[in-house]
């Protein structure tokens, strides 16, 4: 595939962005409670308008409208991560202000976002605490994972924190390092401490019934170990925090397969009596998505071999990164061109880890589902379905973002990366 040249990726993004200048245009498109949140609304839109704020003042202004947007529906939708309801306004504030020309214009509303997840953070650890108490083996999803839990909320903490907020940041971040570090030392016989009985996973997900150990980055194990090695990179460590980061690490190795994926989830059967050798066919499961797959878990073991000073670990995440360039991007177990289980997720990811040959295939396979004819340029697919979605995880504005981040357009050093809600930075 012939590399995509800078001017075209960089137009897609723009013409994206220009797409969703208007506010209402955007929440037009979704229903109330999903217009306002990060994962596909106008918290979204917002961060991608404050992302390019220094190539026209429309954009900064438009960034203040989405956020304002997304503030007055935000109590249509409970208080859940970072994805979704104030969690969402708050870290899209807390990224999105350090992009700002006048970044100071946002700064005790950034300090307020940071206040209140902070306080999420330690509600969230006192939850598990209480879990612990009652002798109730594993965490849910929502107290541990990215998308809801301690490992995303941690992970803007201390942005927050490295943006000045270190008052308000202190005790959610600590709470979440606390948290996770003791979650990942704790063994249940063979099973580890994020393991979940079946009937406690979410009600849309199907695993063994004798539960499962999930491994990706969204909502598994490298969450968390993606947020405790980043952290432990900034100095901001608690005791017993580098072993839970070499843990889930050598956890991840141990149940890594031969073409160097991973499978989605490790049930308990397995986990208690381990098979010699892995099941082939692989059953699809976005095994080449940054949510489920390769891309998002060596990015995770990158992070801890650099948090650890093991360069064979940090190569062991680059290599599985790597071999997505065996296979052509329409072979990939991905789905459209999105952040979470699409090409624009393996792009961020492969040029966060500078797995150039990656990178250049995912942009042209990401610019490949553009369409001027859809209202914001690209599809957000599922199944084989596209939807018209605005968003930033599974939407137009994450793709548009991972495209201008790709082409150079946006600052090269903000106060805290955007990709950082991925947990890749």
């Amino acid at each position: 595939m012939p590399p995509i040249s800078a001017d075209t990726l960089a137009g897609q993004a723009m013409a994206v962005a220009r797409a969703l200048l208007d506010p209402q245009r955007v929440a037009a498109a979704l229903t109330p409670s999903a217009a306002a949140t990060l994962s596909d609304g106008l918290a979204g839109t917002a961060l991608l308008h404050a992302c390019l704020s220094h190539t026209g003042p429309e954009f900064a202004t438009a960034a203040a409208h989405h956020w304002e947007a997304a503030a007055r529906l935000c109590d249509r939708t409970p208080p859940d991560g970072i994805y979704t309801g104030p969690g969402g306004l708050a870290a899209s504030l807390i990224i999105g202000s350090g992009y700002l020309p006048h970044t100071d214009r946002y700064r005790d509303t950034a300090r307020r976002a940071t206040a209140w997840l902070s306080a999420r953070a330690q509600g969230l650890a006192r939850h598990q605490q209480h879990r612990t108490q009652a002798r109730r083996p594993g965490a849910p999803w929502a107290v541990y994972d990215t998308i809801r839990g301690l490992a995303g909320i941690g992970r803007v903490l201390l942005a927050a924190h490295t943006a000045g907020h270190q008052e308000a940041a202190d005790p959610g971040l600590t709470a979440a390092l606390t948290t996770l570090t003791a979650l990942i030392r704790t063994q249940h016989g063979t099973r580890p401490g994020w393991w979940l009985p079946a009937d406690e996973h979410p009600p849309t997900v199907t695993v063994h019934a004798s539960g499962a150990a999930t491994t990706g980055l969204a909502h598994g194990i490298a969450g968390p170990l993606a947020f405790l090695a980043t952290a432990h990179l900034t100095g901001r460590t608690v005791p017993g925090q580098a072993e839970a980061i070499h843990t889930a690490a050598s956890w991840l190795l141990t149940w890594q397969e031969p073409a160097a994926s991973w499978p989605t989830s490790i049930n308990g059967n397995d986990l208690d009596n381990p098979p010699t050798r892995r099941p082939h066919p692989r059953p699809p499961g976005r095994r080449d998505a940054w949510c489920y797959g390769t891309p998002g878990i060596g990015s995770a073991l990158t992070l801890a071999g650099q948090a650890l000073a093991d360069p064979d670990l940090s190569r062991t995440g680059r290599t599985a990164i790597t071999t997505l360039a065996d296979r052509a991007p329409h072979q990939w177990d991905t789905d459209g061109p999105a952040l979470c289980h699409g090409a624009a997720g393996v792009l961020q990811t492969a040029s966060r880890t500078t797995c150039a040959a990656v990178a250049q295939q995912a942009a042209g396979h990401t610019v490949s589902f553009h369409d001027p004819g859809r209202p914001f340029g690209f599809p957000q697919t599922e199944a084989g379905t596209a939807y018209d979605n605005p968003g930033f995880l599974t939407g137009a504005a994450g793709t548009a973002l991972a495209l201008a981040d790709y082409a150079g357009l946006l600052p090269p050093d903000p106060p805290a990366p955007w990709d950082c809600l991925l947990l890749l930075a």
